[in-house]
């Protein structure tokens, strides 16, 4: 097997097209040599424990109204392209992720870190829900069948807060600067939402290396 890592935040609508990418190119190789383990990346690492209004920070962000209406239409474009239903208008919040990222860290222990990861992007970008929020943890927590009552308490203390802002500042410093990021056997980067065509080209080289070898 192969270690693909991959840093990304559930609130990143590119990490979102990017996984999409990614899962249609694995679903054609059913026999894939992936072993993946997601990572934490915050796009926002300042932003306040309770989230913000979602079009304040879009229009801080992007210098107004029209900044941000221009940079998420063509975002919302390529979702469609790609086949996401996703529902910018029924986000109302921008949430701070910290909780999130220990969400998925802990699932990784039971082997559902992706089966996690897919229903923060779905909760967040088709339902619109808040998932800075830890009842919306808890019942994606208990939807993959973690324990839900052990989530609740974990995510109402510290565990693994200083893990997941270490293990974010070590990517800053490895010089990851924007997410998605895959990261092939320790050794190849790949930065940003790539098309299926270019997961296929990679799988097609890994196999062929194994036949060579």
């Amino acid at each position: 097997m192969i270690k693909l890592d991959i840093l990304s935040d559930p609130i990143c609508p590119w990490c979102y097209i990017g996984k999409s990418y990614l899962d249609r190119a694995l679903e054609a190789h059913p026999d894939h040599p992936f072993t993946i383990e997601w990572h934490p990346f915050q796009l926002n690492p300042d932003m306040p424990a309770e989230g913000m209004d979602r079009r304040a920070y879009l229009e801080a962000k992007f210098g107004g109204p029209e900044g941000a209406k221009q940079v998420y239409g063509r975002i919302e474009d390529t979702a469609k392209a790609a086949g996401l239903a996703i529902d910018f208008d029924a986000i109302q919040r921008t949430p701070n992720t910290l909780d999130a990222h220990r969400l998925i860290h802990w699932a990784g222990l039971e082997g559902r870190q992706t089966a996690v990861v897919t229903r923060l992007f779905k909760a967040y970008f088709e339902a619109g829900q808040d998932i800075g929020d830890t009842d919306v943890l808890v019942d994606i927590a208990d939807g993959v069948g973690m324990d839900r009552n052990m989530t609740a308490r974990l995510l109402a203390g510290d565990g693994d807060r200083d893990d997941i802002h270490a293990r974010d500042a070590h990517a800053r410093e490895r010089g990851v600067t924007g997410v998605p990021t895959f990261v092939i056997a320790n050794t190849h980067v790949v930065p940003g939402a790539q098309p299926p065509e270019l997961w296929t080209q990679v799988l097609d080289e890994l196999g062929q290396t194994d036949v060579e070898n």
